[in-house]
């Protein structure tokens, strides 16, 4: 990986519109810098990349079901549905098509764009994966974007998903590759990167980010982000999250994150990939109003809407709504035609984590 500090073009600062260079070739030397800069410099210039490719007032809004919760094989330090933590939660199996869809019909009436749907798997099951292609095509079939989270995936896999016309696959790095081992060992960075690779070369789009306040240091977060910025090409989407340490889970006591450099993450994330869509994730129930508007100002432009996050809770639509008053902020709206018809439901359907 090599090298840089998104520069902005002369002309264009003076014309009170900064350019952000796409660029690919971050040192891990060029990120920490960032992060370091004066708080104040830091946000300016977040901000000033930020409105360079997005307006500044509006916010895509996604909304993130479980369509299979728990009894997942991987051991993520940070996890609720590890089989390997006793968090109390319960195990379900594979959520039916119709139910997801109507899930999927309010969160539209709601103001969500897109519909993120979550499984705790390693990795899907062969006899899985019709349901979960009818719950693509359900999706796309009300006109909203289409997100999923499987675990890894095979080629064949890959191939029925963006053919079903899955948007955007999220499958998260989530910290460095030096301090990864210290939360996952039951699948290695390579996997991760491998996944993302093999989308990505299948035409879809990629959300992709980590979770801040595992205990990882400053130099993890810059890291996470080099990897993800020096892709081939930047995740369309970059879900930026904060730990909830979750009772029963290895990281039940990781001490939390400040708040200013949970902001300096964002703002780092925004200057590196300026036209990707930075998402402030997980954790939003224990950011003040202050907080969430500090991360706004330094370029998150993309929220989960609804009350609840996978398993893990999430502010309402009511306190949103509220917070975007305040702020001034509306809802970024997608100009997707719906269907004329009611999507095709599968009858036989039987038998995750920080998003």
């Amino acid at each position: 990986m090599t090298s840089t500090v998104t520069r902005l073009e002369p002309a264009a600062r003076t014309a009170g519109r900064p350019a952000a260079v796409t660029r690919h070739d971050w040192t891990s030397e060029e990120a920490l810098a960032l992060y370091d800069l004066p708080f104040m410099d830091l946000l300016f210039r977040a901000q000033s990349v930020h409105r360079a490719s997005f307006d500044p007032n509006k916010v895509q809004m996604s909304r993130l079901l479980s369509i299979k919760t728990g009894g997942c094989a991987e051991d993520c330090g940070y996890c609720s549905q590890s089989a390997h933590h006793q968090t109390g939660l319960k195990a379900s199996k594979l959520m039916e098509v119709e139910r997801v869809i109507s899930e999927a019909r309010k969160a539209k009436a709601a103001g969500a764009t897109r519909y993120c749907m979550g499984a705790a798997w390693r990795s899907p099951k062969q006899r899985d994966m019709d349901v979960v292609v009818a719950m693509v095509e359900g999706v796309k079939a009300l006109g909203m974007e289409t997100c999923m989270t499987l675990g890894m995936l095979t080629d064949s896999d890959i191939v029925r998903l963006r053919d079903a016309g899955l948007d955007y696959y999220n499958h998260n790095v989530d910290t460095s590759e030096s301090y990864y081992s210290k939360v996952i060992t039951t699948r290695t960075y390579a996997d991760r990167l491998d996944t993302l690779s093999r989308v990505r070369d299948a035409g879809m789009k990629v959300c992709s980010g980590g979770i801040i306040g595992m205990g990882e240091e400053r130099q993890d977060r810059v890291d996470m982000l080099v990897t993800l910025a020096n892709l081939e090409e930047h995740p369309e989407s970059v879900p930026i999250n904060m730990l909830i340490a979750i009772p029963g889970t290895p990281l039940e006591s990781a001490e939390r994150i400040d708040p200013i450099d949970f902001v300096r993450t964002i703002a780092v994330a925004r200057i590196m990939m300026p036209k990707s869509f930075v998402r402030l994730s997980a954790g939003r129930t224990d950011m003040s109003d202050e907080m969430q508007a500090l991360c706004f100002f330094a370029g998150a432009n993309s929220i989960f809407v609804g009350d609840t996050l996978l398993t893990a809770d999430n502010p309402g639509e009511d306190k949103d709504s509220k917070l975007f008053a305040k702020l001034g902020l509306s809802a970024l709206e997608l100009d997707i035609p719906s269907s004329e018809h009611e999507p095709a439901t599968c009858a036989g359907h039987q038998d995750a984590r920080q998003s």
